[in-house]
């Protein structure tokens, strides 16, 4: 008799509870991040940089983006065989091995952001061949360099066969660290775009910009040096942004919109996010004096406003750098670029031990909103 009393209890309160619910509308949860919206008007995605040395790490992150992705960059800041390209020789096996180990793991369910370097890591040069040589020219815009360079791009493309395409990483750098050469760049990526649009005539092509560089930035001119860039960004396809907040000292939801304000108020073509991410812990590197202190929840801030922002401006899409930290692999790089790695150590959404950050159920969040 007292169990039935009970469980009668029991049956009237979850009634009584239920209708509290339903009177009251919405519940917290539903108020949430990225609630106010049916559908995505983008797509989201990772790069395929692993967080360790190993063939099983390699697996793990194509695995990941399969899951939580609907695109993703395969980011190609590698040498460049000059020689093989301007001398009809045989491509380097490290450079054959590397796209066909990208193209045998190519996603089916997701669509394929390409990332091309043309320069180097300091950006104020051509990258480098496989055996750290830079082919001799006179400018920049040399024919050599344009053909080679065409072979390259197309090479990859064809083993690749992207949706996206970004010639160049990072150019506008190289009217920062070498102005002199900015205007042979301009031709140079100008006859090489239009020849591989001849190639690959339904292919969106871009080179990707800097906007920690471009926002505020710390140049002689800024306004002149703003305009440039704007200007050559506006002739492409497609606007590519590259942005690592911290490094113009953006830490919290206004400094975030402020630079996105900016970007949509000079921008006139469709916006992808190429490359980005944010801190989740301190960074400290002596060698380069600095300190940038960082935390989940400001990781997960830069996140949730990067998304809202791709949504509100309908963004074509947006690749976080990493998806987890990349301490292991960090600690198998040569001493002297082993600083310059550091930088972005912490900026995926999963940390090295595998651990899940806040910035993940944000990601889920936005990215599962039509399901």
């Amino acid at each position: 008799m007292k169990k039935t009393f009970v469980l009668a209890l029991l049956v009237i309160m979850i009634g009584l509870l239920l209708s509290c619910s339903n009177d009251e509308g919405p519940t917290t949860g539903d108020e949430g991040f990225f609630s106010e919206y049916s559908s995505r008007n983008f797509e989201m995605g990772f790069s395929t940089w692993a967080y360790a040395p190993t063939v099983a790490s390699v697996d793990n992150t194509y695995d990941f983006i399969s899951s939580n992705a609907d695109v993703y960059s395969e980011h190609l800041d590698l040498s460049v065989p000059w020689d093989a390209w301007m001398n009809d020789k045989s491509l380097p096996a490290e450079f054959t091995n590397e796209i066909t180990s990208r193209k045998n793991r190519k996603l089916p369910n997701a669509k394929l952001a390409l990332s091309v370097s043309l320069l180097n890591n300091s950006r104020n040069e051509l990258a480098t061949d496989y055996d750290g040589s830079t082919p001799t020219y006179t400018a920049l815009n040399d024919q050599a360099i344009e053909d080679a360079y065409f072979k390259h791009l197309v090479h990859i493309s064809n083993e690749l066969n992207p949706d996206y395409l970004i010639v160049a990483i990072e150019g506008n750098e190289l009217l920062i660290h070498d102005p002199n050469k900015w205007e042979q760049y301009k031709l140079l990526m100008t006859n090489v775009r239009s020849r591989i649009k001849a190639e690959f005539p339904n292919l969106p092509i871009s080179e990707s910009i800097t906007l920690h560089n471009l926002y505020n930035p710390t140049v002689d001119n800024p306004d002149d040096y703003i305009e440039e860039v704007v200007t050559y960004a506006n002739s492409l396809d497609f606007a590519a942004i590259s942005f690592y907040p911290f490094f113009k000292g953006l830490n919290d939801k206004e400094g975030f919109q402020d630079a996105f304000d900016f970007l949509h108020e000079k921008i006139t073509k469709p916006i992808a996010f190429a490359e980005t991410s944010h801190l989740s812990e301190d960074l400290t590197v002596e060698s380069f004096d600095l300190f940038i202190p960082g935390n989940e929840t400001e990781q997960q801030d830069y996140l949730e406003t990067l998304l809202t922002n791709a949504q509100e401006e309908n963004y074509m899409y947006v690749i976080w750098w990493a998806h987890r930290d990349y301490d292991e692999l960090w600690e198998t790089f040569p001493e002297e670029v082993k600083d310059l790695g550091k930088l972005w150590i912490s900026t995926g959404i999963v940390n090295e031990d595998g651990k899940e950050k806040e910035a993940l159920d944000s990601w889920e969040t936005a990215f599962y909103v039509n399901n």
